[in-house]
């Protein structure tokens, strides 16, 4: 049976699973405050998640998946963009069979390297961090049946972390043994597609692979994958603050995405993950 669905933020995570969803057979929706990057099989919506008015053409759909990121270029802050444009969306979309929200794992706050589920308290110490719970808190206000879905970083080809710094030689500014949570954004893509059919209603999932990496391991590997000199680490001057990436520091656990999404991961690691993202001709 042929689904429709909507997207909104059709970017780099999004544009997978549009591409999943067209694969399907499915009527795909993006809206978008540009339709020039979209694929030409998915049907633009032109609006803005500021701009009330724009958002009164959103269509009825089976799902939604709420993937918005945070454009510099736009000229609004971080909290208009994730609160206020949310909230926007929430009070003009005709309600959805589902409505699935990428958040984000920075909504956690700890920072002696502890392992952390779905369970642990969401206390982020970073701004970004805060803004990103209070977006969920709007969710779960206006729409208690959603999924929130806490993203690890996510990478893949076109987007390796810190790749240019690497191949300079440039050092990096911060505690090598501090860990880094990821996911591969295929995985991430087809994890997305589990929640749609498998995910309860209400519940939030972690969305990473089965290892947490140590800095120093994860840009080694970089490094000698790209055939680039062996990383340099510095610490942050002891003068100035200390960057908002530094003050994290977790493990994320994925054992309910796993076990109730049933999702399979093609990059359980970090390693099979740099693999598949520096062979692919498009990985710059």
């Amino acid at each position: 049976m042929t689904k429709t669905l909507l997207i909104l933020g059709c970017g780099y995570l999004g544009r997978r699973v549009a591409a999943r969803w067209r694969e399907r057979g499915d009527r795909v929706f993006a809206a978008t405050r540009n339709a020039t990057h979209l694929p030409p099989d998915v049907e633009p919506i032109v609006c803005d998640v500021l701009d009330v008015n724009s958002l009164r053409i959103l269509p009825r759909v089976d799902t939604v998946v709420y993937a918005i990121g945070f454009d510099r270029s736009s000229g609004a802050n971080m909290r208009a963009v994730y609160v206020n444009g949310l909230a926007n969306v929430l009070s003009h979309l005709p309600a959805p069979g589902r409505f699935i929200y990428v958040s984000s794992s920075s909504v956690y706050g700890q920072t002696e390297g502890e392992w952390v589920d779905e369970t642990s308290p969401a206390a982020p110490v970073e701004e970004s961090g805060r803004i990103v719970l209070d977006a969920e808190a709007v969710l779960r206000d206006r729409l208690p049946s959603a999924l929130v879905l806490r993203f690890a970083g996510i990478y893949g080809p076109g987007r390796l972390l810190r790749r240019q710094a690497i191949e300079k030689g440039e050092p990096i500014v911060g505690d090598a043994d501090k860990w880094l949570n990821l996911i591969q954004v295929d995985d991430g893509a087809e994890a997305i597609l589990a929640a749609e059919c498998q995910g309860v209603a209400g519940l939030t999932y972690n969305i990473c692979d089965d290892h947490p990496v140590r800095r120093r391991w994860f840009y080694s590997a970089l490094a000698h994958l790209l055939k680039a000199p062996a990383p340099r680490f510095l610490p942050p001057p002891a003068d100035q603050p200390a960057p908002p990436h530094e003050k994290g520091n977790r493990r994320i656990n994925n054992w309910r995405m796993k076990k109730e999404l049933r999702v399979a991961l093609r990059y359980p690691d970090y390693e099979q993950g740099l693999r598949g993202s520096t062979k692919s001709p498009h990985a710059t």
